[in-house]
């Protein structure tokens, strides 16, 4: 008779904690959306004297020392994690969170070294909060329903983003109101930041009462595959290049007015628009069909690359709005498949390492992110264009590694290892 290793009691998250934690990533993500529009006329009452170039290179350092916070935190915060406990993690990050949004609205704080500053403090404590949420729900979640959960945290960070235009037409209603009447860039920045404090903070009472951890200790950890800490390098490569790519795609939906002449600000709006619904859909149908627990991770992995693949090929060679359209969606799409595959092969990780693993991937998410907008304003000056066919050369990289050698993605056990496990455990 087999020798069965007891099992780790898991807390199944109940629904209302489940919205909780989702709707902190919903919160963070919304924040980021709803302030970026507001930059541009902010920074202009700031430094009055500043030519629009000077502003647009502005927004980009900002955006980027935000995500420098993230780069350097999530590792940090993720170490801390699982030294202190992932819920007090959580809260220290939704406190940081809140109160680097409110210092922007101190006047001795109102210049732009201090906004930089400012700016990296929020990227460097939502590191706190988005892969810490990821690592509660895996530690928390039994196995065989994680696929739909994280198809769900990453649909409410898409959603979060496409509310962020919401908040800002709450705060150009909120501000003249406050201020008798009046109306400026500056007045409906600061409302934005007031809301998205109110909502953090919100998250914040929510889940000091909601935390899973109040309720239940895990005793015990069951032994993990040398697989598992061998696939995870290869996630943070993949989640690397990944982000990279997305991150360079989305300038290029960015400088589609300066790529063809005659694209409006809308039009890019829509792009943009189009690019977060398309991968909204793809979470969508992941939640739905729990596809992550029936088809193998490598196969939904390569099938994402090579779509992207297909979407930066077209916008390279597209000479139509049509051709535009379909290229931006077979790319969103593509990359909408791969990312909660990672986080999903990463969540089969030890327990006592969740925080460390999940912080991990936020910081080699980071770096992606960052080095993609650095090479892709570079790329994007140098051969227009043509640059999205170059951003291609990273995916069908991974595609050949992926196809070369099968092993490389399927170090982690998926949704199909699993259910195989638990048959061989119950005859045992």
């Amino acid at each position: 008779m087999t020798r069965v290793t007891p099992s780790v009691p898991i807390l199944a998250l109940r629904p209302w904690q489940l919205v909780w934690l989702a709707a902190a990533i919903f919160v963070v993500s919304a924040g980021y959306g709803a302030l970026l529009p507001q930059w541009q006329g902010w920074l202009a009452v700031l430094d009055p004297g500043a030519t629009a170039t000077a502003v647009s290179r502005h927004i980009g350092f900002i955006s980027g020392m935000y995500t420098a916070g993230v780069l350097v935190g999530a590792p940090l915060w993720g170490m801390l994690a699982d030294r202190i406990g992932l819920g007090r993690v959580l809260i220290i990050g939704l406190v940081g969170y809140v109160a680097s949004l409110l210092l922007m609205l101190v006047p001795e704080f109102a210049t732009l070294r201090a906004i930089y500053a400012l700016r990296a403090a929020t990227g460097f404590f939502v590191a706190a909060v988005v892969p810490v949420v990821s690592a509660l729900v895996a530690k928390h979640t039994p196995e065989h329903r994680r696929a739909r959960r994280f198809a769900w945290l990453g649909a409410m960070s898409l959603l979060g983003f496409l509310f962020g235009p919401a908040v800002n037409v709450v705060a150009r209603w909120v501000g003249p109101w406050v201020d008798g009447g009046s109306t400026s860039a500056a007045l409906t920045a600061q409302a934005v930041i007031v809301l998205s404090a109110v909502l953090g903070s919100t998250m914040m009472l929510g889940l000091a009462r909601t935390l899973p951890e109040r309720i239940v200790v895990l005793v015990g950890d069951p032994k993990v595959p040398p697989s598992v800490t061998q696939g995870y390098i290869a996630l943070l490569w993949l989640s690397a290049a990944v982000t990279f790519v997305l991150s360079a795609f989305e300038l290029g939906i960015v400088l589609q007015g300066q790529l063809h002449i005659g694209t409006s600000r809308r039009e890019v709006a829509m792009m943009f628009a189009e690019c977060a619904l398309a991968m909204l859909i793809v979470n969508a149908v992941l939640f739905f069909t729990a596809l992550l627990d029936k088809v193998p991770a490598r196969r939904v992995v390569v099938t994402g690359l090579a779509l992207a693949v297909m979407g930066l090929t077209v916008l390279a060679l597209h000479h139509s709005d049509a051709w535009m359209y379909a290229g931006i969606s077979f790319t969103s799409v593509g990359t909408g498949l791969i990312l909660p595959v990672i986080a999903y092969r990463a969540a089969g990780a030890s327990r006592s390492s969740l925080g460390t693993t999940m912080g991990g991937l936020a910081a080699a998410a980071g770096l992606g992110q960052t080095l993609g907008a650095a090479a892709g304003g570079w790329l994007f000056g140098a051969v227009a264009q043509a640059s999205f066919a170059w951003l291609a050369a990273p995916l069908v990289g991974i595609v050949v590694i992926l196809l070369a050698r099968p092993a490389w993605g399927s170090t982690v056990p998926d949704g199909s290892g699993s259910r195989s496990l638990t048959k061989a455990s119950a005859h045992g």
